[in-house]
């Protein structure tokens, strides 16, 4: 409580921090009650409702390196407003559109609209709490699941409800979450790039005006750290996919255990996620928690190769093992992804490299389900097996990849007398 009083970034990142609560409140809302208002409020089929989300979530992968592009030539702060006032208005759109073909484009911009928001919280987080951008991240992840989890709450009880009407409201209570959200950033200031740039022969300081940034589609190394990190975000999939499945389709555990495996969740992300943030603070610490997560995630794909065996209440132990297991993976994962899609990306191009880097979540978000599902649970359990084997390995090969390319990458350029002075000019200024 103390750290969220007072965050890195002062006034600024305490803003942002309410902002995403409220946000992901209503995401929270939207997300536990959005199939169910696809079925019997839009009155689509089983299977319009899978198409209808498997092309919002590809929708939604254009949306991290959109708001990356745009972030190196407009500000932050007015894209973030956006942003929430785009969902506003896709929400707004949802109670007069029945139809598939009407709702496909809608809940496909709503997603690619969160993406990009996402990725512009990140950037916005980069420039705000600078070096202490771990310890922000963590208060984050903690706000936003606290969101999520309120979110699930209220949405709970219009599911209770289950009318129309009930299910409309939870529609305006997520678009009113995007207007709490655009009116709290408007009352920050827009976030100042705080970039490391070489002193020129004049003593100026300064990057040369007619020096291009690089960019991350050109950076084979980079993309390399991408796509690496994928299989890095599956943790998702496995909680919210895999683990329900598994226990209805291959365990004697009860179905009404279900719920217990996001409680166990939110309770330890909210109550961890400080101290294991500091634990893995700075670039090759980041690259270090890559290899736990590996490890951790092959534990957990164990624990429920062996959570067949046994009866009712084995099952249930094994599968909230894995559950917490996954639990920490998660947070390993959430803090290496973080830092090093940042200490990775070049000072002066990173809100471009920032929203290539956001595509592994959602590129994960669309081929996870369907990994678990197509291959992995169909194999049973020596499929767990696998999976978690390859994850660890995978997790070897990119902790490599990176403490490589954080070996090779230059040391930070001398700043002048001069240009110090400048900054701190800029500083006062603004």
């Amino acid at each position: 409580m103390a750290q969220l009083r007072r965050p890195p970034g002062g006034r600024d990142a305490r803003t942002m921090l309410l902002t995403q609560f409220l946000d992901r409140t209503g995401t929270g809302v939207w997300g536990a009650a959005s199939v169910l208002y696809f079925t019997v409020v839009s009155h689509l089929d089983a299977r319009q409702v899978g198409l209808l989300l498997g092309v919002a979530a590809v929708a939604g992968i254009a949306g991290s390196p959109l708001a990356g592009r745009l972030a190196g030539r407009l500000p932050v702060r007015g894209l973030l407003i956006g942003c929430h006032l785009l969902r506003l208005c896709t929400m707004g759109l949802l109670l007069v559109c029945d139809g598939f073909a009407t709702l496909l484009p809608v809940v496909a911009v709503t997603c690619l609209g969160e993406r990009a928001a996402k990725t512009l919280e990140m950037l916005f987080a980069t420039r705000v709490a600078g070096e202490r951008r771990t310890t922000y991240q963590a208060l984050s992840r903690s706000a936003a699941n606290a969101g999520y989890a309120l979110g699930a709450g209220i949405a709970a009880l219009g599911l209770a409800v289950g009318t129309r009407d009930a299910y409309r409201a939870l529609i305006l209570g997520n678009a009113l979450s995007f207007a709490l959200a655009a009116a709290l950033v408007r009352r920050t200031r827009e976030p100042r790039a705080h970039e490391q740039t070489a002193a020129r022969p004049d003593g100026t300081g300064g990057a040369r005006q007619d020096e291009r940034a690089p960019s991350p589609w050109r950076d084979r190394g980079y993309l390399l750290f991408v796509l690496l990190d994928v299989p890095m975000n599956l943790d998702d999939s496995v909680l919210n996919v895999g683990l329900p499945l598994w226990l209805v389709h291959h365990t004697r555990a009860p179905q009404a255990f279900v719920p217990a495996f996001l409680v166990l969740n939110t309770v330890l992300v909210v109550a961890l996620q400080l101290r294991v943030s500091a634990r893995a603070e700075g670039a090759r610490r980041a690259a270090g928690a890559v290899a736990v997560y590996g490890v951790t995630m092959l534990a957990c794909c164990a624990v429920l190769a062996v959570a067949t065996g046994g009866g009712s209440w084995a099952a249930s132990l094994a599968l909230l093992g894995a559950a917490a297991l996954v639990t920490l993976a998660e947070l390993m994962r959430s803090v290496s992804s973080w830092e090093l899609a940042v200490r990775l990306a070049p000072p002066r191009a990173r809100a471009s490299y920032l929203g290539v880097a956001g595509m592994s979540q959602s590129v994960q978000k669309s081929v996870g389900p369907l990994l678990l599902t197509g291959a992995v649970m169909t194999a049973g359990p020596a499929g767990w097996l696998a999976l978690g084997t390859v994850i660890a390995g995978l997790a070897l090969v990119q902790r490599r990849a990176c403490l490589r390319r954080l070996a090779a990458a230059p040391a930070p350029a001398p700043v002048t007398r001069a240009a110090d002075a400048a900054n701190h000019r800029a500083v006062s200024i603004s």
